[in-house]
């Protein structure tokens, strides 16, 4: 039986009094935060366009490009990336289609697959990382003093080491 409308009022005032709102300067702080994130990705998006590039497959050749052989498991590129494991098989599938990686079995286990950075994907990651560099710099790093970066990434490490924990559990 639905909640009478008197019902559903009291529930809704239990939830607000129980609720924790934020402050003006915590609502102030995460509505900052989240603006600049949208709009700083958005930016390097747009910049990675005119190598036929996203923010997804930017971030995949680098994994790729700093880890071991230039190879990694598919199950550990997606934890790497926070995709699941179907977005980044159809992620893969497509720098595949564009020459950029390659799939490989894994001998140790024939259910595994290897993600491999293809000669064509590295030397697309010496031709753009200096652009996404000078991107990062002119839109993030250039904006804030040395010591302003520091506390930056000391505030957020707790929350990165939060969430990164959280995560094998979702």
């Amino acid at each position: 039986m639905p909640p009478t409308d008197r019902e559903a009022t009291a529930t809704a005032d239990i939830a607000d009094a129980d609720t924790p709102w934020l402050s003006d300067a915590e609502q102030c702080a995460w509505r900052t935060y989240l603006d600049a994130s949208k709009l700083l990705m958005h930016q390097l998006e747009k910049d990675l366009q005119p190598f036929g590039l996203t923010n997804n497959d930017y971030e995949i050749l680098v994994n790729l490009s700093e880890s071991a052989d230039k190879r990694l498991r598919m199950s550990d590129l997606a934890t790497a990336t926070l995709q699941s494991k179907s977005r980044l098989s159809h992620q893969i599938t497509r720098m595949e289609n564009a020459g950029l990686v390659r799939r490989e079995n894994c001998e140790s286990d024939r259910r595994g697959l290897y993600a491999v950075l293809t000669e064509d994907g590295g030397e697309m990651m010496q031709k753009v990382a200096p652009h996404h560099v000078a991107s990062v710099r002119r839109h993030f790093i250039d904006m804030m003093m040395p010591e302003e970066l520091i506390r930056l990434s000391a505030v957020l490490k707790p929350v990165t080491e939060d969430l990164r924990g959280k995560r094998g559990r979702i």
